[in-house]
């Protein structure tokens, strides 16, 4: 079923009030703060939704209904995927009462200014690089999937899919900083969350007998679970590795990853920064379960009205229900939810990773930090190669295997691991940068371990590879302590 007219009117409509409102809010950026920081004085509420909406990207979107679709590889067939955001909300609470408060003291302009005062600035800038590093090439992954739907939508090739997407996301995030970022982030959760409600009450009426009974039906297969209490470090789905990986995964993305520690430097006050953190939780684990409810409605459809081709991964399972069995004019609203949960994550991700760009490299290396209006050009110009280099990745295809969203998550977990464990070791007065750097040498080594050796041998579940990296960074650091304490005065460093 091809995208008619009015689907078209709804979304042009849509992406012309996200230029719009991007264009208006930059009209007060008059430096690096303002366009950066959004002037350090952003509500907490709004920077709550910004968080949620950041965080639930096209992965998200369409990769999580497809994970509760029986009978599908990386799908599991039921919920057991909410004990994910159980072990989040631990991560938040931790993150808000320990970390935030860090971060509001003095003007920090990037999370890793923080490590640069008591690791050094080697160790600064390479948190820093993993950063940028990590969140490029997943956020990339992010606008493939999203392109691969606009693809079966617009009936277009891959580039102008993403060129679609890159452009409208570009024009308002270069212009309007920060500052468009949140509040656009604020009207794209309320059009993502009603476009996955308009989605479930077409399902509901496509299912013979209503959501309700086809909820009940999957809820009675002898298979079903929402807690898999077994310990098993393969699986990804149990309690174990949704508690304590899960919570260590939000403790590093909400705690030490600038994508959301630019929204805590932009708060009114410390008490505001804590509340957008720590309630992020709770209204992500309502998110999730929106989502995978649909999946489960999803599976009993497709159940009974098999496609001609079979599914090869669950990520397939919505973009198929939203092409085919959509009415017009909603199919444009889910379209620009689509849009929207793209667009939201990618100007956040270009915004936070110009920030560390400008405040851990460039000001630094030009020794400009009074220079408030060559910083906002700079920033300008960083977000607009970041987004390049976001549309490279997504132009490579790099998306196959597994569900995109265990992908992103798997990239994040691991690197956001070493980062976590640097400001672990910066807590402590004992150890110094030399310290910090043989932390920052083991927990690389053991990133590079898990993605290109232990594969062959041992299959590890992506919540638990943060758990190795951050453990061998902090095992690290304090051995070189230690090692120091014990050896020979006379002895060789």
């Amino acid at each position: 079923m091809a995208v008619g007219a009015l689907d078209f009117v709804v979304l042009g409509t849509y992406l012309l009030l996200m230029l719009v409102l991007g264009g208006w809010l930059g009209r007060g950026n008059r430096s690096a703060q303002d366009y950066l920081l959004g002037g350090r004085g952003l509500p907490w509420w709004a920077l709550l939704l910004s968080i949620v909406a950041t965080e639930t990207s096209t992965a998200t979107f369409l990769s999580v209904p497809g994970i509760a679709c029986a009978g599908l590889p990386s799908a599991t067939g039921d919920l057991r995927y909410l004990q994910l955001p159980l072990g989040f909300l631990a991560g938040r609470a931790l993150a808000a009462h320990w970390l935030v408060p860090r971060f509001r003291t003095g003007a920090l302009g990037s999370a890793y200014e923080l490590l640069q005062r008591h690791s050094g600035r080697t160790v600064q800038r390479l948190a820093s690089g993993l950063f940028l590093v990590t969140r490029t090439v997943a956020d990339g992954l992010r606008l493939w999937l999203c392109a691969v739907v606009l693809q079966t939508l617009l009936a277009c090739n891959q580039a102008t899919a993403v060129a679609a997407t890159a452009l409208v996301t570009l024009a308002y995030t270069v212009f309007g900083g920060l500052r468009a970022v949140v509040w656009t982030d604020v009207v794209q959760f309320g059009i993502y969350l009603l476009g996955a409600g308009a989605a479930l009450w077409v399902l509901h009426g496509a299912l013979p007998e209503g959501l309700g009974t086809a909820l009940a039906t999957a809820a009675s297969a002898p298979d079903f679970r929402v807690l898999d209490w077994g310990f098993d470090l393969a699986n990804p789905y149990t309690v174990w590795a949704g508690v304590f990986g899960g919570a260590l995964l939000s403790l590093g993305t909400h705690g030490v990853d600038h994508l959301v520690v630019q929204r805590v430097l932009s708060a009114r006050t410390t008490r505001d920064a804590q509340r957008a953190v720590l309630w992020s939780g709770p209204v992500v684990l309502l998110q999730f379960a929106l989502f995978l409810v649909l999946g489960l409605g999803l599976s009993q459809y497709y159940a009974a009205h098999p496609p001609a081709e079979p599914f090869a991964r669950g990520d397939q399972v919505f973009p198929h229900f939203l092409v085919h069995h959509l009415p017009s004019g909603l199919r444009g609203l889910v379209l620009g939810a689509l849009f929207a949960a793209a667009m939201s994550t990618l100007s956040s991700s270009l915004s936070a990773s110009a920030s560390a760009l400008v405040h851990d490299f460039l000001v630094p290396w030009s020794g400009r930090a009074d220079d408030a209006v060559w910083q906002l050009r700079a920033a300008r110009w960083a977000t607009l190669g970041f987004g390049g280099l976001q549309v490279a990745v997504a132009l490579g295809d790099f998306g196959g295997g597994a569900a995109v969203v265990n992908q992103v998550l798997g990239i994040a977990t691991v690197t956001t691991g070493v980062i976590l464990g640097l400001f672990g070791l910066s807590l402590s007065p004992a150890c110094g940068p030399r310290h910090a750097a043989f932390g920052a040498l083991a927990g690389l080594v053991t990133v590079a371990l898990v993605f290109w050796v232990l594969p062959h041998w041992f299959e590890l579940a992506w919540p638990w590879r943060g758990c190795l990296s951050s453990g061998a960074t902090l095992l690290g650091g304090f051995g070189s302590f230690a090692w120091q304490r014990l050896r020979p005065s006379h002895a060789p460093w």
